[in-house]
């Protein structure tokens, strides 16, 4: 893979992923193409494009887009082509290849200890803002051998769930 392109919404926070990805894309030999996305098919548009040219990729950074039109973007990746890497399980249970993302039942587990907090008269503002610390990595072979794509022992040793 020699292109990745990176579908985002240009109207809402979330620019440093997009310079995290920068920054790393050439230390793997990468040229990253953001492709700025607000409706269905403009993703369709943007997606034809960009698979028109060989040895691309597709990051699908969480967004309101990502989630709004996540079944088209699946089916366009695998359509076009593309191996794509999603931000959570459900794009990937729905047939997408890949995903890497914070454990949503994790997150639910420690809500559920503000609210014990807050229900015992914590005030909300006086909790503090906490990130992830669960991550999970899903991979649906399906996808893979649809691609084309030989899914190395160790990948698939480090997944959390594999998708048959």
């Amino acid at each position: 893979m020699k292109r990745v392109a990176v579908l985002r919404e240009p109207t809402i926070a979330g620019i440093g992923q997009l310079a995290a990805m920068q920054t790393a894309a050439p230390s793997f030999g990468v040229e990253l193409q953001p492709i700025d996305v607000h409706d269905p098919g403009e993703i369709e548009r943007a997606l034809a494009e960009f698979a028109r040219s060989p040895n691309g990729g597709l990051v699908v950074p969480l967004s309101t887009s990502a989630i709004a039109h996540r079944e088209l973007i699946v089916a366009l990746a695998a359509q076009q082509r593309l191996p794509a890497i999603y931000p959570n399980r459900l794009d990937v249970a729905g047939g997408g290849l890949i995903s890497y993302g914070a454990n949503g039942l994790d997150q639910y587990r420690r809500v559920a200890g503000y609210i014990d907090r807050i229900l015992k008269g914590e005030k909300p503002a006086d909790l503090p803002v906490q990130a992830p610390v669960k991550y999970e990595l899903v991979l649906n072979l399906k996808a893979a051998k649809a691609l084309g794509l030989e899914v190395p022992a160790t990948l698939l040793a480090r997944a959390d769930e594999v998708i048959e």
